[in-house]
């Protein structure tokens, strides 16, 4: 893991200008983006194949402040409008130059997406509470910013980009998930533009030259030691550290003994590396935190802790339920919903089968609900009827769900138990500029490493909205590789 002294190298078993490590969404479009400058390229990737987690995700992209979908789709929408959203969702202590450049390049790094790489996105509106799209619809709200309180703070737009089969993908809607249908195109163009790849190869150590300039990589591929030179720069792109124990315990012990919302190869061998070299890190403390529940069943119930009272409105970001149920609510909260609830959520949905929402424990009465759900005598009767009685005149005036979910919670009564339902990935990693330089403690560029993805700190602080992730990994990502390639 520390350094190694270019003079220890026996040889250079190969050599490219630019070398990056990981072949997930970051590391694609870096490998485009340095190809297009016309560099060199060689990707090592410690897996059988590309792909990654972005491969495996349901492929949301976020993006907006105007892009070519949003206005095919009828939505108006700013970088201002943009930045303001992220500014106050993604959680405190964000970069706002990223925030402010991602929101200003938004439409541009579309257009980049689709016509240089051929990502192909069918210009419909999807308007359901969900998770993912029921169909192939390339556009939706995925963040919550048409709820409360992101509704006073910035006009509500969709911004959930999410791409379709296409003529660079060749495979209907429904054989591959979403985010296959981001990767394939970003790697044909990539193997179109010269980038070669070698997989089953996982890099363990930084070269640094006598003038301190990271100047190549260690790597191990079936059990031989591989040095690989790269000329002008590093980009390292292999992923968060959610699935390294002892890094999780330290930084986001709460995700601890959770299934990870990524893959194995995210054991955050890049901060480590960055970190031997006197990287800046930060907000290694941040996760996301998904609740596995059908937002048709969430919109339409109430959310309660383990003292029976509601916390934040139902009919808001998924994840942001997630979030402030596992970090601020000790995990211990339950979906409480009635028969017609139930019943018409399951008539709505068409969400995968694991998403699917039955009833933990039922009962004819809030109190006979409240004594099998372990509640406080008392807590959960007092907040149905303080619920009730707002809803039925279409108010919310303590959490502010909007009018058109407020229903009273009458009849028979089911709960779910939603602390087996939380899962997450980490957040944090290396701190890089803006060109996806890592940055050393001191604040300057270490020379010759470049960082993108969910290795380095992007515009989720905290906070997050679905397709934060694909989007800042592939606009950071590019950055990155144009800038390693034109130095």
């Amino acid at each position: 893991m520390r350094p190694i002294d270019e003079s220890t190298v026996p040889e250079w078993d190969a050599d490219a200008e630019v070398v990056i490590a990981g072949y997930g969404v970051a590391g694609a479009a870096a490998a485009v983006a340095a190809a297009q400058q016309g560099a060199e390229v060689l990707v090592l990737e410690r897996a059988g194949g590309w792909g990654g987690a972005a491969a495996l995700s349901g492929g949301f992209i976020y993006l907006g402040g105007g892009t070519a979908l949003q206005r095919a789709c009828g939505y108006d929408d700013t970088p201002a409008n943009m930045a303001a959203f992220l500014t106050a969702a993604l959680g405190p202590g964000g970069d706002p130059h990223k925030i402010r450049l991602y929101s200003e390049g938004s439409p541009e790094h579309y257009d980049w997406l689709t016509g240089t790489c051929g990502v192909a996105f069918r210009p419909a509106f999807f308007g359901e509470p969900a998770w993912e799209a029921y169909g192939d619809e390339g556009l939706m709200y995925s963040g919550g910013e048409n709820a409360h309180p992101f509704t006073a703070i910035a006009d509500p737009a969709p911004r959930g980009h999410l791409p379709c089969a296409g003529p660079l993908t060749g495979a209907p809607n429904g054989e591959q998930g979403r985010g296959r249908l981001l990767m394939e195109p970003l790697v044909r163009t990539a193997s179109r533009l010269g980038v070669t790849a070698r997989y089953d190869t996982r890099v363990d150590g930084l070269v640094v030259a006598a003038d301190g300039r990271v100047c190549g990589v260690r790597a191990r591929s079936f059990g031989r030691t591989l040095h690989v030179r790269a000329r002008r720069g590093v980009i390292l792109t292999t992923g968060s550290f959610t699935y390294d124990e002892a890094m999780v315990g330290a930084h986001t012990p709460r995700l601890s003994g959770r299934p990870g919302a990524a893959v194995e190869e995210h054991d955050g061998i890049s901060i480590r590396l960055g970190q031997a070299l006197g990287a800046q890190v930060s907000h290694l403390d941040a996760c996301e935190v998904a609740v596995g529940v059908d937002p048709q069943h969430l919109i339409r119930g109430i959310v309660v802790n383990a003292h029976g009272q509601r916390f934040i409105n139902e009919d808001t970001y998924a994840g942001r339920i997630g979030q402030a149920s596992l970090l601020h609510q000790g995990n211990g909260c339950w979906l409480v919903l009635d028969e017609t609830g139930f019943e018409e959520a399951d008539a709505a949905t068409r969400a995968a089968e694991q998403l699917r929402t039955s009833p933990t424990v039922v009962a004819e009465t809030p109190t006979e609900l409240a004594s099998a759900m372990g509640l406080p005598e008392g807590a959960l009767e007092s907040t149905l009827d303080l619920y009730n009685r707002h809803a039925e005149q279409g108010r919310d005036p303590v959490h502010h769900k909007a009018a058109a979910w407020l229903r009273p919670l009458k009849g028979p009564l089911g709960a779910v138990d939603l602390s087996p339902r939380t899962a997450g990935f980490a957040l944090g990693g290396l701190t890089t500029d803006t060109e996806g330089r890592v940055l050393h403690v001191d604040g300057s560029p270490l020379p010759g490493l470049y960082a993108a993805g969910r290795a380095t700190t992007g515009i989720a602080t905290g906070g997050y909205a679905s397709g934060a992730s694909l989007g800042d990994g592939t606009f950071f990502g590019r950055r990155a590789g144009h800038e390693a390639a034109r130095r």
